[in-house]
């Protein structure tokens, strides 16, 4: 397993610090041997293609390797317009996924119904919907070598059975599992248990850590209330209540030997968090696959 730094945990330093994608890629280019893109900060009008080719060439000229994209998405439309214009606009992701020279793009699915929804609320609704459409872009994104993926995330896509059910119904070779050791938590569900479940699926993982309170002792500040009974804030790597030990370890038990992609959302300065996350990171590696990690 080898670490690399998701541009989102720069974010909030990006914003306010007035700092540039490309100043983003060289403070990670200094800490991690790769980077994993969550959007390319496009400006208004900004060609997402052209763009993509030049951050490649940044990571190029700085000996690091992009390991995955992220993006969002939202298939679960009212009408057929507006769902096939959520796969064209996918798909053109995908372009850019390819664009960067990653081999997996996270897309998201949904983030809960439409307001103005009258049918069932079920997850076989939602299935019969959106698998259709992931199968699309997934077929797209074999074209072009680019494998797509679901994560944890969003809270209705969340839950440990509800994420292996979407990808056995998928079904398809190049559509697997963005697996985030932390977002279980978001659901109130066990991450042990959940990469117990689903690291078979794998093909990207995210370590992220989170501090956990009952949704009724929440402070007023920097906690974000789940749909459950708790409440979390982002944590630094180690510093909070997931067993990533346990979870890296069932990873590497179910054959998992790619990236490992550091998020990090916490109140502390995100420079300090991530470079301190990074450090628990590599030694968490080291204690489960027994050798020493690069940088």
């Amino acid at each position: 397993m080898r670490l690399s730094v998701s541009s989102y945990s720069l974010s909030r330093w990006m914003r306010e610090n007035n700092k540039n994608l490309n100043q983003a890629i060289d403070w990670i280019a200094n800490h991690a041997e790769g980077i994993e893109f969550s959007g390319l900060n496009l400006k208004e009008g900004e060609d997402p293609i052209r763009k993509a080719k030049a951050v490649r060439k940044r990571c190029d000229d700085k000996g690091l390797t992009i390991v995955g994209y992220c993006t969002g998405a939202n298939l679960f439309q009212p009408d057929e317009k507006s769902q096939r214009n959520e796969i064209e606009k996918t798909k053109k992701q995908v372009e850019v996924a390819a664009t960067l020279g990653v081999g997996n793009m996270r897309h998201d699915v949904m983030y809960g119904f439409p307001e103005n929804w009258k049918g069932p609320k079920t997850l076989n609704t939602v299935l019969k919907r959106v698998v259709p459409a992931i199968r699309d872009i997934a077929d797209f994104g074999q074209s072009l070598g680019v494998r797509t993926t679901l994560e944890n995330h969003g809270f209705y896509m969340q839950a440990p059975d509800r994420v292996e059910k979407l990808i056995q119904t998928v079904n398809h070779p190049n559509y697997g599992l963005t697996i985030d050791l932390g977002n279980f938590l978001c659901v109130n569900a066990d991450p042990v248990k959940a990469v117990a479940t689903l690291a078979k699926y794998a093909i990207h993982a995210h370590i992220k850590d989170f501090h956990v309170k009952p949704k009724k002792q929440m402070p007023s500040t920097g906690w974000f209330a789940t749909p459950t009974d708790i409440a979390l804030r982002g944590a630094i790597i180690g510093h909070g209540n997931v067993d990533l030990l346990s979870c890296l370890k069932l990873l590497k038990k179910a054959g998992y030997k790619s990236w490992l992609s550091l998020e990090f959302e916490g109140m502390e300065e995100p420079t300090f968090g991530v470079a301190q996350g990074l450090i628990e990171a590599k030694r968490l590696i080291d204690l489960t696959c027994g050798a020493r990690t690069k940088k």
